[in-house]
Formats: C-alpha cells, structure tokens, sequence
C-alpha cells in the first residue's frame, strides 16, 4: 500500500491580512515600545517574513503591570461575576467567527498543519472560554470556600507550540476568576496572540484586562520578576521553569509550571494493534512531535513488539509531509532553526549511543526547516533519547515484559506529565493509571483535551493544574 497521491488542496492566505508591524498591546491599545525595539517573525515552512513586532522592555513591562493593576482595582474586579462571564462569553464567539483566520494565521507563524490548527487548536481555543465564561459567576460553587476571590494581576509566559491554545489555557481562567492579564507569547509565534488582542477590542474588553507583551526571554524574565504580579503562570522548558521557580521563591506570587514530559505510551499484548499504532503517531507525530505530553517513548509488550513495529512502519510511510496550509499535509515544518538543531543533535546522539534510526522514504523541501518522522529501536533506558526531551517527532521504541516491569519503566523519567495505556482490559488499564506518576493518563487514546479535565504534571514537569475546577485554583486567593 503506497501514498494516495493527492493534488495540493492548500487553503487560501486571502483570509488573514497580515499588518507591516505589529506594536504592544498594552491598556487596551497598540503601542510602540518604549526604546523602539522590533524583530522580525518568520513562517518555519518558508521562512518568509510575515511580520515585524515590538519587543517590549523594562520600561513596557512596568506600563503594562501598571495598566492591568489599574483595570483590576477600578474595573475588573468591582464588576458583577456575570457581567466578566458575558466578555468572556463574547470573546469565545468572536474567536468561533474568525476560526478560519486564526487557523490560517496560526499555521503560517507557527509551521503546524492547516488540519491540526483548524480541527485542534481553534475549536479547543473557543471551548476553553465558553467553558470558563461559565464558571465567572459559579465561583461560590467550586469548592474553594464560600466567596473565593481573585489574586490581582497575573503574569502569563507561554510557548511556541500552541501559540493561541496556551493563550485561551491562561487568560480564561485567569479572567473568569477575576484577575487581570499581561501575557508575552513565545517570540517565533505572536501573531495569533496580537490578533487576540485585536479580539479584546472588538469585544470590548475594558482597557487593560488583558495586556500582550512580545519579547524573548529577557521580556518574560522582567513580567515574572515585575514586583506588581500577584500570580506567575508559565509553560515552557523545565530549566527556565527551575529559573521562574528561584526567582519567585522569595515573594509572595502564587506561582504555576507546566514544564517538560518524556512520556510512555505502553501498548500491551490484548490491545487492538491497528488502534494503537493511530495513537502511537498522534502521541508522537501530532504538531510535528512539538508537545509537552507527546508520547514519544513507546513501550511495547515483548510478544507484539515485531507486528507493532512492522504496523507502525507501514503507517509511517503513508504521512504527507510539506506545506502546512495543505489541507492533506500531516506534518508540518518545525517551528524554528533553533529546535531543528535540538532535534538533530539528540537524533545523532541517539545513533552515537547505539540506537537504530528509521524514517520512512519522504521528500523535505528545500527551503523551511523540516524533520522527517523518526523511530529509533534498540533503546535502552540509558540512552539519553530515552531520557531527554526531544520535543520533536521522534519516538524511541522499548519493551517490556509484564506490567509491573512496564510501570517500572515508564515512571523511570524525571517527568511526569502523561501517559497512555493500551490495552483490552478495564482492570489492567485502572492498575496501571493508579501507579503511574503522570498527571494525566490516557487510555486506548492519546492527546485528548477537554476545558474540564485537569491537566499538569508531577517532579520536573511542574506543579499546579490548567483545566476544569481543579484549574480555577491557580487564580483564587484560596
């Protein structure tokens, strides 16, 4: 069985106009920064410019703290909790309006396919604020005593992975709670967040609930330090979450990580193979291996590991990789030059150490920075591909014997954010999640998200929760 060869089916660009420059976003308006500085963000696929963003200072990040304090004491939280739940209400339908623009959008800046942003991403961006605009005036009801009440104002620092889906993650509960926002997107994907502020205009969000601030890693160091944030919310890498982590110690925010994950997707000898090997490439190969939860060490039982592998291969080989505005691309470029040379280096590493690398046959196109998908057997628990995060699509294949030695294996990570099960046996699958160390964990499915179900994870992949009541925590004063 070969490729089905499909004809291009990209999906227009018409549907997004693009600005020269973009400014910051602060108090309810575009600004310019205050020293002048910009950069530039570029499409992964191409590496086209699309845009050129203010990159915000010292001096911005105090306007911006001083703007949303502002808008929590005179405005945000004098408001009645229906009334916050109405903007939220407000902007979740603006975002369901213009889902095919911000797919669009998300997709150029950030090299994940059309199909992901448009299917994943968006309708989970909207659903996060319906969820939440729900909650505003159900506080009472949460479990966090009688009238919980907001922390103040919340500095937000998100990555590049899923630019407007960790954005939604962050500022719905953190409004719905009664808080007010300055967020910095990841400085390769801003675009997707300043439409966003664009969304907060057109929804007439009160000026400075929500403030966006683009930067790198010295912008985000100034917000999370800034002495006027009551609460710091991070995603991103486990060693600048340890910096986050020292820096905040010794005050008095209330701090939140959601950090790095090596996770196992453990397929035993019962489980329904075809079903499995869908969920061992969306665990791994889904936004081009970019997620904190991605399955990418596989643990099969000794018994399937040669019909699993042999499986797995064949399906790989079907997976169109290119243009990530293709609606039939199923992986799309990775997201910078940076993390290509990240991944790279762990894949030698990987074959240095012993491993045997695979890729199915594919084309990469010349220009853009791409990575074919990759599985490396004969991986031991040593191995440092078996031990690190990747964060790219490459899986290392392992086995197992019984399920103790599976449970054994997979919590032997300094992670511990997901895992996945597979498996015909109810029971067996309850014995596993109940001595897994991972804060979530999927069964005979993988990746699946819902506003309601918490999600966070344990040791180095950080501590606190996004999601459901359990999220709504992080921003009470409780």
């Amino acid at each position: 069985m070969g490729k089905f060869e499909y004809a291009p089916a990209p999906e227009s660009r018409s549907v997004v106009s693009l600005r020269e420059s973009y400014g910051l976003f602060i108090n309810g308006e575009f600004t310019p920064s205050a020293d002048g500085r910009a950069f530039k963000t570029i499409s992964p696929a191409t590496e086209e410019v699309l845009a050129e963003v203010a990159e915000a200072g010292p001096a911005d990040v105090d306007r911006a703290v001083t703007a949303a304090r502002r808008a929590y004491e005179r405005t945000w939280s004098v408001l009645p909790a229906k009334e916050r739940g109405k903007y939220l209400f407000r902007i979740a339908r603006i975002i369901q309006e213009r889902s095919r623009e911000l797919a669009v959008l998300e997709s150029l800046d950030n090299g994940k396919p059309i199909r992901e942003s448009r299917d994943v991403d968006i309708p989970l961006v909207a659903a996060h604020f319906f969820y939440h605009a729900g909650w505003a005036d159900k506080l009472e009801y949460a479990g966090y005593g009688p009238a919980p009440k907001a922390l103040g104002v919340a500095g937000q620092v998100i990555p590049w992975n899923f630019p407007l889906l960790m954005l939604a993650w962050k500022i719905a509960p953190a409004l719905a709670c009664g808080n007010t926002v300055v967020l910095k997107p990841a400085e390769t994907t801003p675009l997707t967040a300043l439409t966003f502020a664009e969304i907060c205009q057109q929804a007439d969000l009160p000026p400075g609930v929500v403030n966006i601030l683009t930067g790198a890693g010295d912008t985000g160091k100034a917000l999370v330090t800034h002495p006027g944030i009551d609460k710091v919310a991070f995603t991103g890498s486990t060693e600048v979450g340890k910096e986050i982590a020292r820096d905040c110690a010794p005050t008095r925010k209330k701090v939140t990580l959601e950090l790095g994950g090596k996770a196992a997707n453990i397929v035993f000898e019962d489980a329904p193979v075809d079903q499995a090997v869908e969920g061992i490439v969306n665990g791994i190969f889904f936004n081009q291996g970019h997620v904190c939860c991605a399955g990418s060490r596989l643990l099969v039982q000794e018994s399937v590991y040669d019909q699993v592998l042999a499986s797995l291969q064949r399906r790989l080989a079907t997976l169109r990789l290119g243009d990530p505005l293709d609606k039939n691309t199923d992986v799309g470029a990775i997201n910078s030059a940076a993390q290509l040379a990240k991944i790279r280096e762990l894949s030698e590493v990987g074959e240095a150490e012993g491993a045997q690398r695979w890729s199915p046959p594919c084309e990469l196109p010349v220009k853009g920075f791409w990575f074919p998908p990759t599985v490396f057997t004969g991986v031991s628990q040593a191995h440092r591909i078996a031990r690190e995060e990747i964060f790219g699509p490459v899986l290392s294949v392992l086995t197992f014997r019984t399920p103790a030695e599976a449970v054994e294996k997979a919590n032997n990570t300094p992670y511990g954010l997901s895992a996945g099960v597979w498996t015909d046996k109810g029971s067996r699958i309850l014995w596993m999640a109940s001595r897994l160390r991972a804060g979530v964990v999927w069964a005979n499915t993988f990746n699946k998200f819902d506003p309601s179900s918490p999600f966070g994870g344990y040791k180095e992949s950080g501590y606190g929760r996004e999601g459901g009541r359990h999220g709504l925590e992080a921003y009470l004063d409780v």
